[in-house]
């Protein structure tokens, strides 16, 4: 299976992903690289199917990789039962220009 390895090794990219996560559910849309938000798309793709099924095992797991429980909470309660008749697709990658000093390609990552 292709992923993108970002330039980090493997502990460095989980961390990575873990605080874009819980940033991305707290605020409902980042701003980062466009490597980073599709590969950060798949994961909130995995948070919310979790969140959908709503049990208490998938709270647990869903807990386990983001670092706050309040955005967890906010994740069961508010976000999922939005996406309850949506088979997958929950988030739109909008390109932006490049980045000002290593131009870097740009995307902001929001909730459809």
């Amino acid at each position: 299976m292709f992923y993108r390895k970002l330039g980090r090794d493997s502990s460095a990219r989980k961390a990575l992903f873990r605080s874009m996560l819980t940033s991305f559910f707290a605020h409902g849309r980042i701003e980062t690289t466009e490597a980073k938000a599709k590969e950060v798309s798949k994961l909130i793709a995995k948070m919310i199917t979790l969140a959908k099924r709503g049990d208490l095992h998938a709270r647990r797991q869903v807990l386990s990789y983001l670092l706050d429980e309040e955005v967890t909470t906010k994740l069961f309660d508010e976000i999922a039962p939005k996406y309850k008749d949506r088979q997958g697709g929950y988030t739109r990658v909008l390109k932006l220009g490049p980045r000002r000093g290593d131009a870097a390609p740009m995307a902001i990552l929001e909730l459809v």
